[in-house]
């Protein structure tokens, strides 16, 4: 009964790797698609975060600005496997488009990037003490999250690609070089 078990465990696992090869050269094919690699899993988990200034105050000015993104990149120091693919800042809120790795929930990644970004440019700009003149922080409560997804046209390629697989199948032919005498 174990011995079964075992047994169908091993084949699972080596199909597991041979689907997972399959589809890692699938991708790899593809122009412009970075995956990303830990162990036993491939990835490219995306994500578009906003969130806003407290009170919808428009205290994001150039200075600002320029101080939230050297802070926004030590962040990086201490998650190095989080990306951000594109900062965005507008004079009441922030957009990210960022890439974020499966082990970590999103909710507390833009926890750890709101915090730790809050505080510093307060201390730095004193207009800011004087607008926020409480320990709340700059940030309101909450954010938008939306996961980026693979487009259409990957998805038609991939199963364009499936149906030309099975077309070549169907036209292999196989001839005998060998007779058998009865």
């Amino acid at each position: 009964m174990v011995l079964d078990i075992w047994n169908t465990l091993q084949v699972s696992a080596i199909f597991l790797c041979f689907l997972s090869c399959f589809f890692w050269s699938f991708f790899d094919r593809i122009k412009g698609m970075k995956l990303y690699k830990a162990a036993h899993t491939v990835y490219k988990t995306q994500y578009h975060i906003v969130w806003i200034t407290r009170f919808r105050r428009k205290i994001l000015l150039k200075g600002v600005k320029d101080y939230l993104k050297i802070k926004l990149l030590e962040i990086r120091r201490y998650d190095p496997d989080w990306e951000y693919l594109e900062i965005g800042i507008d004079i009441d809120h922030i957009h990210l488009y960022m890439l974020i790795p499966h082990k970590y929930a999103v909710s507390k990644a833009v926890e750890a990037i709101k915090s730790n970004t809050s505080r510093a440019p307060k201390q730095k700009f004193t207009f800011l003490q004087k607008v926020y003149w409480d320990d709340k922080g700059i940030w309101a409560k909450g954010y938008f999250v939306y996961t980026v997804r693979i487009n259409e046209k990957i998805i038609q390629a991939y199963v364009k690609m499936q149906e030309e697989k099975i077309q070549d199948k169907q036209n292999l032919k196989f001839e005998s070089t060998t007779t058998v005498k009865v």
